[in-house]
């Protein structure tokens, strides 16, 4: 627990040092006109793919605690999450790192959001998740494992993948 109150204390941190946590980045990040909050989950994510695969192979993750894929209910989740995000102007980090630096502004939509969305998603998970479950279902297998490559070659393959797509963002 601590150490995941750490990670989540760096995490906020990085939000707000990079400015993130502000209304207008993120608004203008679906409006195509500030690349920050890309830049920066591209390289959340290049560092994550490589630190994920570092920690499996030194024992400090447990691979089978991976979560099965459900590529239809990913896909639902992932629509319902947007159109959230953008409505709102706000994602999940950045509302709770805002609400730590006392605005409330992402209290309340935050709070609201937070407490709506997981009231929703209770109820509702008995009558769909069976039905979205059942399609497409992959198990808790990595995409690595999927295309039967070495999960090194894939963790650099996509890091590098990043660092050129920031590098062609950044031009």
């Amino acid at each position: 627990i601590i150490l995941a109150l750490l990670f989540g204390f760096g995490f906020g941190w990085l939000l707000q040092r990079a400015q993130l946590t502000r209304y207008e980045k993120i608004v203008n990040a679906f409006r195509f006109t500030d690349q920050a909050v890309l830049k920066f989950m591209l390289s959340a994510l290049a560092s994550g793919v490589i630190f994920v695969r570092l920690f499996t192979d030194c024992g400090w993750m447990d691979p089978s605690l991976i979560n099965p894929t459900y590529i239809l209910g990913n896909l639902i989740g992932g629509l319902i999450f947007g159109v959230g995000m953008a409505g709102a102007g706000l994602c999940p980090g950045t509302t709770v790192a805002g609400a730590g630096r006392g605005n409330l502004d992402y209290i309340v939509p935050g709070f609201l959001g937070f407490t709506v969305g997981g009231a929703i998603y209770g109820l509702t998970y008995p009558l769909f998740f069976p039905a979205i479950s059942a399609p497409l279902k992959f198990g808790n297998i990595t995409i690595s494992e999927a295309l039967d490559v070495n999960p090194w070659l894939f963790a650099l393959f996509t890091f590098l993948l990043i660092v050129l797509l920031l590098y062609v963002i950044e031009r």
